[in-house]
């Protein structure tokens, strides 16, 4: 009968004490997306539909539809990405080559995300989007590597020394 009371006070301890198993733990997270098998990011869409004041409250469902949509509007789009012609008559398809063009660069410099300066880098690799774009300034974009012929040491055909002229007296 007391081996009965002691099990009850153990109970009645309202959670302190040692965990033992049940509960998360440390390394069960799993994003928004991931539950809602989608790539586009659920937990981001979430966080700008209340920033942006759309509503006075988001419920927890409609991030996830509008990251379904999304994905779903990328995956109709996706196959016109490469065809050229329809660029020059859809002002969609330019914003899509432009992201086509700027995540192929981010993935040149081995990153996930594109960031304003390979937005930079694409637009100012292409010609033409770079005759459309000549008079638009594209925030923290940078600017493109260039070093001029002039400025590049000339190499001596007998395999010595390289001299430059900057390095003269």
């Amino acid at each position: 009968m007391s081996a009965t009371k002691e099990k009850g006070a153990a109970k009645a301890k309202g959670g302190r004490g040692p965990r033992t198993g049940g509960g998360k733990k440390s390394g069960d997270t799993q994003t928004r997306s991931f539950r809602a098998g989608l790539q586009f990011p659920v937990g981001r869409i979430h966080r700008q539909l209340r920033e942006g004041r759309y509503a006075s409250r988001v419920g927890a469902g409609a991030p996830v539809y509008l990251a379904a949509v999304l994905e779903y509007l990328y995956a109709y789009l996706f196959p016109f990405l490469s065809v050229k012609f329809l660029f020059a008559n859809l002002k969609f398809c330019r914003v899509a080559e432009i992201l086509e063009l700027a995540g192929n660069a981010s993935r040149d410099n081995k990153r996930i995300r594109i960031v304003p300066r390979h937005i930079q880098l694409a637009v100012r690799n292409d010609e033409e989007l770079n005759k459309l774009l000549q008079d638009v300034t594209i925030a923290a974009g940078g600017v493109i590597p260039n070093i001029h012929s002039v400025l590049i040491p000339k190499k001596s055909g007998k395999g010595g020394k390289s001299e430059s002229a900057s390095q003269d007296y």
